[in-house]
């Protein structure tokens, strides 16, 4: 099965590629990585790039697209490339011009999906995460809404094709849904999914309004210590997981990774060996019985490895809703 042909219609009418291709890795190999690991996975038929400003590394990044482009592996029109808007820049102001900057560093025309990151703002500057003297985040108060409407403006301007959002609860994506003279719908929101946390009444809200859930840490997580609880369990050792795959003679990791794929959700897979990246793109190679999907389900355990602990206290902190 070719992977390219696996696309999802998002509710704008555009396209997305069912399996993506993460870009995020630990800030001192992200660059090296991104250099390394993108042009290798479209050249094995990643057509979905999921990029980030916090990552650091979208001039990377899209170096390895051009690159591609320009061996004739792929046309633009074939990538499907999606950035997204850092807490820095929720004001309304700063949300094309931090657009642009992606822009810049990707040296592309235009993204496919733009994306708020999270729900919560920072205190805007180039610092990523400001912190005061006692090492606390620096928190800004923006109504999302109005980062939203400038986001609508991006779009208009051709900027990006689509616009969604990440790690918003579901009464977050009400305040959007509901907004007076609301343009557009997100397309999506991007959350941490698997099968510890599978986040089926978010994923039922979105089916609901025709919003595609992404899933991030689809494999549980690569172990950041500001962001991931070290207490949880590794997904990939699950005796279920584990027990399916074998059956199938495939791992845990394309097990995890086919299980989304199943019920709709788009799923990230992030890659820094090529072994791995090369072993993901097999998730169209088989297919889970709908026996396999219900012990999946049954492994639902709330677990969320990337707690933001850090933003607790943001009064749009979105983690303290039940989804």
């Amino acid at each position: 099965m070719d992977p390219k042909s696996q696309r999802v219609k998002l509710n704008d009418g555009h396209f997305i590629p069912v399996l993506g291709f993460g870009t995020y890795a630990p800030p001192e190999v992200a660059k090296r990585d991104a250099l390394e690991f993108t042009p290798f996975a479209i050249e094995i038929g990643f057509r979905h790039i999921d990029c980030a400003h916090a990552y650091q590394n979208e001039e990377e990044v899209g170096q390895a697209i051009r690159s591609k482009i320009a061996d004739g592996t792929v046309k633009r029109e074939d990538i499907f490339c999606t950035s997204k808007l850092w807490l820095t820049s929720l004001r309304p102001e700063l949300v094309r011009p931090a657009l642009e900057k992606s822009l810049k560093n990707l040296q592309l025309d235009y993204v496919d999906l733009y994306i708020m990151h999270y729900p919560l703002a920072l205190k805007p500057g180039e610092e990523l995460y400001p912190k005061d003297e006692n090492g606390k985040l620096i928190f800004d108060s923006v109504d999302f809404c109005r980062t939203w409407e400038a986001l609508e403006k991006c779009k208009d301007a051709g900027l990006t094709k689509s616009i969604g959002v990440s790690n918003f609860n579901h009464k977050q994506m009400e305040k959007i849904l509901n907004k007076p003279g609301l343009k557009y719908k997100p397309v999506c929101n991007q959350v941490e999914c698997h099968p510890y946390l599978n986040q089926r009444k978010l994923l039922d809200f979105c089916k609901s309004h025709e919003i595609v859930l992404v899933a991030y840490a689809a494999l549980g997580s690569q172990r950041v210590k500001e962001w991931v609880n070290p207490n949880h369990p590794v997904l990939l050792e699950d005796p279920v997981l584990s027990a399916i795959a074998q059956k199938h003679k495939k791992t845990a990791a394309l097990v995890a990774l086919r299980y989304q794929i199943q019920r709709g959700v788009v799923v990230l897979a992030k890659g820094n060996n090529k072994k791995w990246i090369k072993e993901n793109i097999q998730v169209f190679d088989f297919e889970l019985t709908p026996e396999d999907m219900k012990a999946i389900d049954g492994l639902n355990r709330n677990i969320r490895y990337y707690d933001l602990h850090l933003c607790v206290d943001h009064p749009e902190f979105p983690f303290s809703e039940e989804y």
